[in-house]
């Protein structure tokens, strides 16, 4: 593992240690020693931030030997922060069970997504991963180890809190039952318009379980269609279409691609505004823009199930997901020019009342930060000073 470089292949910065630690005790003596001495330190999960989130020239805390599945229940599961959501499935599956929020690629750790959110196809139903969660054991920025759940401050200050006031080592997560098939469908739509509203649609009636909105463009021609699935019989084996990206991903690491700079774009938007937008991004995107296996990403989710107060959203009842998945070629200077559209799609995001969803590669001031956590910056603010008060814990993103 190289820890000094994430997903993006954006920004490098060389850590002064990599610690790879056997037990939660261990990740307490390294914070607890790193604050002493005002060293950095971040954790690291599966490194697949897209602009430098989890590095440091500090200590990198490396979760990956803390990957352990502890308990599974007909209800829940206890699993470390540094195991991936295939494990815990594949955990959940033998009792005929699945966390109610999968992300699209497994291959994320548990305490990554928490730090984040955590998205998927069902999230409209089922808030975001964030929301799954009952349980949390969490090393503060003091070297302390704490466990938290609903209703404790620290759990609303790590819960999409970035990393800032705690690392995550294990987390007591919710389980539903399992279907063993899902009926899949993909619908093509004409515009992007219309594939929006019958996703807003869709999930307003209950018709699918699952709902997802892409746009591919190629050499022939675009593509805009949803993916969705039914749970009510079907012949699709669900672990199968939970593992849909698996071949994707084992074709790009063949070629290169995945180790290619990803300026990736992830902004939330509110429904008013969402279709305008995504109608205009379209427009303007070609297909050297996206790479050859890149896609735009659309999801409906109703505001109300994401309860996480550091999970921000738009202030209406359905907001909308938009992500650039980006895969161009090995070209800096591309990069660089992809980055800075991406600053300017979110400033155009921000006009129509959006907000960043912070783990692609859009620069950010720290004023941009106040802005977005809005109401919530004075709590965080606070809670940082009491559960970091040496301010040593994840610096990439530059909040404060």
């Amino acid at each position: 593992m190289d820890a000094s470089v994430d997903f993006g292949h954006l920004v490098r910065r060389r850590p002064s240690a990599v610690v790879r630690p056997r037990s939660t005790g261990e990740v307490a003596d390294v914070v607890r020693n790193a604050a002493a001495n005002g060293v950095p330190v971040a954790a690291r999960g599966r490194g697949h931030s897209a602009y430098g989130q989890a590095l440091t020239d500090g200590v990198v805390v490396d979760t990956s030997t803390l990957a352990a599945v502890h308990d599974v229940g007909d209800d829940r599961i206890v699993v470390d922060a540094g195991a991936g959501w295939d494990a815990v499935l594949a955990a959940a599956w033998e009792r005929g069970r699945t966390p109610p929020v999968l992300t699209d690629y497994l291959g994320l750790s548990v305490g990554g997504t928490l730090s984040v959110g955590g998205i998927g196809g069902t999230s409209f139903r089922h808030g975001l991963q964030t929301d799954t969660v009952l349980a949390l054991e969490v090393v503060t920025g003091d070297g302390v180890v704490r466990t938290c759940g609903p209703g404790d401050e620290l759990f609303a200050a790590v819960l999409g809190g970035l990393g800032q006031c705690g690392i995550i080592t294990r987390a007591t997560l919710r389980l539903v039952r399992a279907p063993t098939h899902v009926r899949r469908f993909e619908l093509d739509y004409d515009t992007v318009a219309a594939a929006a509203l019958d996703q807003v649609r869709f999930i307003s009636e209950g018709r699918f379980d699952f709902v997802q909105g892409q746009v591919r463009l190629g050499e022939s021609g675009r593509r805009v269609f949803l993916e969705t699935y039914s749970e009510g019989g079907g012949d699709l084996p669900f672990l199968e279409f939970q593992h849909r990206l698996d071949a994707a991903e084992a074709l790009l690491t063949e070629s290169g691609a995945w180790f290619h700079p990803h300026p990736w774009w992830n902004c939330l938007l509110p429904a008013s505004t969402a279709v305008d937008f995504l109608t205009a991004l379209v427009e303007r995107l070609t297909p050297e823009d996206l790479g050859e296996a890149g896609c735009v990403l659309f999801y409906p989710v109703f505001s109300a199930q994401v309860r996480a107060p550091l999970v921000r959203l738009p202030a209406e009842r359905i907001a909308f997901l938009v992500a650039i998945l980006r895969f161009p070629p090995d070209d800096a200077a591309l990069a660089a020019r992809h980055v800075a559209a991406n600053r300017h799609l979110y400033e155009e995001a921000r006009e129509r009342g959006g907000v960043a969803y912070p783990i692609g590669a859009i620069p950010f001031t720290a004023p941009d930060w106040h802005h977005h956590f809005g109401d919530q910056w004075p709590s965080l603010r606070e809670w940082k000073s009491r559960y970091d008060p040496a301010g040593v814990l994840t610096p990439g993103p530059g909040i404060f």
